[in-house]
């Protein structure tokens, strides 16, 4: 693998979760957000993407979310499940990012906002068409996803870095 082709980076906010009498940690999917994860998870399929590994937050909310998901992809990634992702910051999720080994090229990373939304923003130096205008519009609500592309190794991502190539969010 060249660290000359571009590597892709989703990043996919889980599904709307319930508010049951539990932590905010083991909030489960609400009826809603069970459906629109398996809808995303055939937006992922249909990006084409071949995902290397999945980044998944440790709350509940967000592994049942990659598990309807990913059962819509047409190969499983390995995934990695990450108790940094859960409430991280921007900065805090590109210091997991940089950890990635350089063999996988394509990640998905599955967590929360205002995070996932604000590392988007952040990483995006450019943006194709509308795709920033689209994102910024719709403000990230939960299941929606960001694609981006980023040419360089994984040490080295950084703000600015890396360009917008599609926003998908589910109709409400």
């Amino acid at each position: 693998m060249s660290v000359a082709e571009p590597r892709r980076i989703v990043l996919f906010r889980h599904a709307k979760a319930d508010w049951p009498q539990v932590s905010d940690h083991e909030r489960p999917l609400a009826d809603r957000g069970r459906k629109d994860a398996a809808v995303a998870g055939r937006k992922l399929a249909d990006t084409g993407i071949p995902f290397d590994l999945a980044l998944c937050s440790t709350a509940t909310r967000t592994r049942e979310t990659w598990k309807l998901a990913v059962h819509e992809l047409p190969h499983r990634p390995k995934t990695v499940y990450e108790e940094r992702l859960y409430e991280a910051s921007p900065g805090e999720l590109i210091a997991v990012l940089n950890e990635t080994p350089d063999d996988a090229q394509n990640v998905v990373l599955i967590g929360h906002n205002p995070g996932v939304h604000g590392l988007a923003e952040i990483l995006a130096g450019q943006a194709e068409g509308d795709s920033r205008a689209r994102m910024n519009g719709r403000g990230f609500p939960t299941a929606a996803f960001a694609v981006l592309s980023y040419d360089g190794s994984w040490k080295s991502l950084e703000p600015g870095t890396a360009t917008l190539l599609d926003y998908w969010a589910p109709t409400e």
